[in-house]
């Protein structure tokens, strides 16, 4: 038998479970157990890959991986002590939230990094400490394919998002542009108590001992 393509050999640098996991939709009610308090659906199996899961859904994965997403500013992240037990993540910008380090699951583009700064993510430009080179998961694996156009990824990024955030304010609902090797949907709009919210909260990124970003709130 030949050796498998290009496109085989990029499939096989990550795991089965992480390219689904990155596109799914979360904190989302379980259409299962819609009438629990625990509904919302934040877990995910790395062995099924069957979509997100609640709490209650964990019943009948009882001897399989089962992995807990959490939210930071409406973004997904993940524990760095669970992730790690899984995939090497050490290229990917640590954060402290909530005392727990984290990593972001998907991009969170930064067209215009600020001054002074030395490193930005090498898919996004969001800013890194220089011991990284990705944001996220989500950038990391766009980053290491052989494909990766970087002036193309950043301007359907950039278009995409501006287009998610002025959709409101036109007459008709703009189709946005497809990402290319992109793994996550458009950030929802602010609302006018969320962006009060975010303001009052937005605090200034901090250098944590164990080289990871502390978030202050």
């Amino acid at each position: 038998m030949g050796a498998g393509g290009p496109d085989d050999h990029e499939e096989q640098k990550w795991p089965l479970w992480l390219k689904p996991m990155l596109r799914e939709k979360f904190f989302v009610q379980c259409k299962l157990h819609a009438d629990s308090h625990k509904s919302e659906c934040n877990m995910y199996c790395l062995d099924c890959t069957n979509g997100a899961l609640c709490s209650l859904c964990l019943n009948q994965h009882k001897d399989h991986r089962p992995i807990q997403i959490r939210r930071s500013s409406y973004h997904d992240v993940i524990r760095v002590s669970e992730i790690q037990k899984h995939l090497d993540i050490s290229s990917v910008q640590t954060y402290v939230i909530n005392s727990a380090k984290v990593v972001f699951l998907n991009e969170r583009p930064q067209p215009r990094p600020g001054k002074g700064v030395t490193k930005t993510c090498e898919v996004c430009d969001r800013c890194l400490l220089d011991s990284f080179r990705f944001c996220s998961l989500g950038c990391q694996i766009v980053g290491t394919s052989k494909n990766f156009d970087k002036k193309k990824h950043l301007t359907l990024a950039i278009s995409d998002s501006e287009d998610s955030y002025s959709s409101n304010s036109r007459n008709g609902r703009k189709n946005n542009n497809i990402r290319v090797n992109s793994f996550t949907p458009s950030t929802p709009p602010p609302t006018a108590s969320s962006f009060r919210t975010a303001k009052r909260r937005k605090g200034i990124p901090h250098r944590a001992p164990m080289g990871g970003l502390v978030i202050e709130y």
